[in-house]
Protein backbone atom coordinates (compact mmCIF):
# COMPACT_ATOMS: atom_id res chain seq x y z
CA UNK A 1 0.00 0.00 0.00
CA UNK A 2 1.27 3.47 -0.80
CA UNK A 3 -0.17 6.89 -0.12
CA UNK A 4 -0.62 9.56 -2.81
CA UNK A 5 1.96 12.33 -2.98
CA UNK A 6 1.93 15.30 -5.36
CA UNK A 7 4.48 15.39 -8.17
CA UNK A 8 7.07 18.14 -8.04
CA UNK A 9 5.18 20.32 -10.53
CA UNK A 10 1.98 19.94 -8.47
CA UNK A 11 3.52 21.51 -5.35
CA UNK A 12 2.30 25.11 -5.16
CA UNK A 13 3.77 27.88 -3.05
CA UNK A 14 0.33 29.07 -1.96
CA UNK A 15 -0.59 25.61 -0.68
CA UNK A 16 2.76 25.08 1.08
CA UNK A 17 2.47 28.42 2.86
CA UNK A 18 -1.17 27.82 3.74
CA UNK A 19 -0.42 24.41 5.27
CA UNK A 20 2.54 25.79 7.22
CA UNK A 21 0.39 28.58 8.66
CA UNK A 22 -0.58 26.14 11.40
CA UNK A 23 1.82 26.01 14.37
CA UNK A 24 1.43 22.26 14.88
CA UNK A 25 2.39 21.54 11.27
CA UNK A 26 5.22 24.05 11.47
CA UNK A 27 6.50 22.31 14.62
CA UNK A 28 6.31 18.93 12.87
CA UNK A 29 8.45 20.30 10.01
CA UNK A 30 10.93 21.67 12.56
CA UNK A 31 11.11 18.30 14.29
CA UNK A 32 11.67 16.52 10.98
CA UNK A 33 14.43 19.01 10.14
CA UNK A 34 16.15 18.20 13.45
CA UNK A 35 16.10 14.53 12.41
CA UNK A 36 16.81 15.09 8.74
CA UNK A 37 17.88 12.09 6.75
CA UNK A 38 15.98 9.76 9.08
CA UNK A 39 12.36 8.81 8.52
CA UNK A 40 10.39 9.38 11.72
CA UNK A 41 7.49 7.18 12.82
CA UNK A 42 4.16 8.77 13.64
CA UNK A 43 4.51 7.82 17.30
CA UNK A 44 7.40 10.23 17.72
CA UNK A 45 5.06 13.19 17.20
CA UNK A 46 2.91 12.46 20.29
CA UNK A 47 4.15 15.69 21.89
CA UNK A 48 2.26 17.65 19.23
CA UNK A 49 -1.26 16.31 19.87
CA UNK A 50 -3.64 13.37 19.83
CA UNK A 51 -3.37 10.57 17.27
CA UNK A 52 -6.43 11.80 15.40
CA UNK A 53 -5.15 15.36 15.32
CA UNK A 54 -1.70 14.24 14.20
CA UNK A 55 -3.14 12.08 11.42
CA UNK A 56 -4.93 15.14 10.08
CA UNK A 57 -1.82 17.35 10.25
CA UNK A 58 0.46 14.71 8.71
CA UNK A 59 -2.00 14.19 5.85
CA UNK A 60 -2.09 17.94 5.17
CA UNK A 61 1.73 18.06 5.06
CA UNK A 62 1.87 15.07 2.70
CA UNK A 63 -0.88 16.40 0.42
CA UNK A 64 0.94 19.76 0.15
CA UNK A 65 4.15 17.99 -0.89
CA UNK A 66 6.11 19.00 2.22
CA UNK A 67 6.59 15.49 3.58
CA UNK A 68 6.87 11.98 2.24
CA UNK A 69 5.05 9.17 4.02
CA UNK A 70 6.21 5.59 3.60
CA UNK A 71 3.94 2.79 4.70
CA UNK A 72 5.84 0.08 6.60
CA UNK A 73 3.40 -2.52 7.88
CA UNK A 74 1.24 -0.76 10.43
CA UNK A 75 3.70 2.12 10.75
CA UNK A 76 4.03 5.31 8.77
CA UNK A 77 7.51 6.75 8.32
CA UNK A 78 7.59 10.50 7.68
CA UNK A 79 10.41 12.51 6.12
CA UNK A 80 10.84 15.98 4.64
CA UNK A 81 10.84 16.35 0.88
CA UNK A 82 13.80 18.72 1.14
CA UNK A 83 15.26 18.08 -2.32
CA UNK A 84 11.89 18.62 -3.98
CA UNK A 85 11.10 21.77 -2.01
CA UNK A 86 14.61 23.20 -2.49
CA UNK A 87 14.34 22.52 -6.22
CA UNK A 88 10.89 24.11 -6.51
CA UNK A 89 11.35 27.02 -4.06
CA UNK A 90 15.07 27.63 -3.35
CA UNK A 91 15.72 28.86 0.21
CA UNK A 92 12.09 28.59 1.35
CA UNK A 93 12.50 25.47 3.49
CA UNK A 94 15.55 26.88 5.29
CA UNK A 95 13.54 29.99 6.23
CA UNK A 96 10.62 27.88 7.40
CA UNK A 97 12.87 25.63 9.49
CA UNK A 98 14.57 28.65 11.09
CA UNK A 99 11.16 29.99 12.15
CA UNK A 100 10.02 26.58 13.38
CA UNK A 101 13.05 26.20 15.66
CA UNK A 102 11.72 29.03 17.83
CA UNK A 103 8.37 27.36 18.54
CA UNK A 104 7.77 26.50 22.22
CA UNK A 105 6.95 22.83 21.44
CA UNK A 106 10.35 22.31 19.80
CA UNK A 107 12.22 24.20 22.50
CA UNK A 108 10.56 21.96 25.12
CA UNK A 109 11.60 18.82 23.20
CA UNK A 110 15.20 20.06 22.93
CA UNK A 111 15.28 20.81 26.66
CA UNK A 112 14.10 17.26 27.45
CA UNK A 113 16.73 15.66 25.19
Amino acid sequence: MSLPHPNLDQISLANVLSVLGDQTRLAIVGYLACNEGVAVSCGQFSEFGSKTNLSYHLAKLREAGITHTEVAGTSRLISLRRADLDSRFPGLLDSIIAAAQELPALERLRDEA
